[in-house]
Order: C-alpha cells, then structure tokens, then sequence
C-alpha cells in the first residue's frame, strides 16, 4: 500500500477547498467515527481517519460533481485506492459505487449520522454532545421535520449494512464526537 498522506497535509488541503465551518466540523466529526469505528474493528485508524476527514472537501466548490470531482483531486495528490473507492461509496447514488468494504460501509455509516447527532445537540439547552444520549437522538429522527434532509432510511441502512444495532451506533458516534467536541463547537456553553 503507497504511503498515506499525513493527517496535516489532509487539513491543509481540505482547509484549502471548504471555507464553511460548518462543513469543516462535519468532517472533522465523521473523522472522529471513522477512527473510533477502526480502532474497534482492529482496522488502520489513520486511514479510515482520512476517509473520514476527505470525503466531502469538493463539495463547497463542486457540489454538482461531488465527489467525483474529489475524488479525481485526491487521485492525482497519490491518496489509497481504499479511499477513494470509499469517498464514492459515501455517495452511491451519483457515482454508482456501492459500499463493498468495511471502511466503505464505515464512511457511509458515520456520514449522514454525524449531521442528525450534530442537530440535536443544538438544541438542547446545553448545545453540547457531552451530556446528549443515544435515546433523544432516536426520538429526534422520528420526527420527519427536525434535520429534514437526513435521509432516515438510508441512515437505519447504513448502520445496517455495518452490522450494527442502530441504537448502538447512534450511541457509539455520540462517544466519538464527544472526543473532539470543542473542534466540533459541540462542547456547550459552560
């Protein structure tokens, strides 16, 4: 396997392409459970970390293209093969891959996922993930209008497809995120 990008030069090329903040903190959150999910199934954290990290950084400038557009991006700059079959998995429905590996299915599972968690903790009044359970998050996705454009079956799939419980994934990535909470502006207002 070619040499993986450092994490830094990641950043730098994603702080390069994604001004928004808020798209920077989705990445960075499905990042954080991409590399919680490695270190549980024994698999490559920095890898799944870059995944995790990279696979929304063309989307600001090319949402029509995303992420193909990328993934070109990504192919020139040396990036795995593993990454980038799983940046076009994460989006099935433009590029007409489907997740076939685990770090496939881990990406797809974590992205969607981290946007639902991310909205309900702000609006609790703490606007933290530190004290967010697993169970508000299940009670916010029953209702059709909180997060509108989280695709609430593909998200049961997702967690499906990885072989979890979805309780048990929406409660592990909540751990995740709370890892790096105060880089997601998810730490609270204490």
């Amino acid at each position: 396997m070619p040499t993986l990008p450092s994490r830094d030069d990641a950043l730098a090329l994603m702080h390069q392409h994604v001004q928004s903040e808020s798209l920077r903190r989705h990445m960075y959150s499905v990042e954080a459970a991409c590399r919680a999910y490695a270190r549980r199934f024994g698999e490559d954290e920095a890898l799944y970390g870059l995944a995790g990290l990279m696979h929304d950084f063309d989307y600001e400038e090319f949402p029509d293209e995303h992420p193909v557009r990328g993934v070109e991006m990504l192919r020139e700059r040396g990036y795995p093969d593993e990454v980038l079959h799983a940046i076009q998995a994460h989006y099935a429905a433009r590029t007409g891959v489907h997740p076939t590996t685990r770090l496939d299915r881990t990406l797809h599972a974590c992205d969607e996922i981290t946007g639902l968690i991310t909205a309900a903790a702000l609006v609790r009044p703490s606007r933290s993930v530190m004290d967010l359970e697993a169970r508000s998050v299940l009670k916010k996705m029953k209702d059709r209008a909180f997060a509108a454009g989280v695709d609430r079956a593909d998200v049961l799939h997702a967690a499906e497809e990885l072989g979890l419980e979805f309780a048990e994934h929406v409660a592990f990535v909540i751990e995740a995120m709370r890892g790096v909470a105060p880089r997601l502006g998810l730490a609270g207002t204490e």
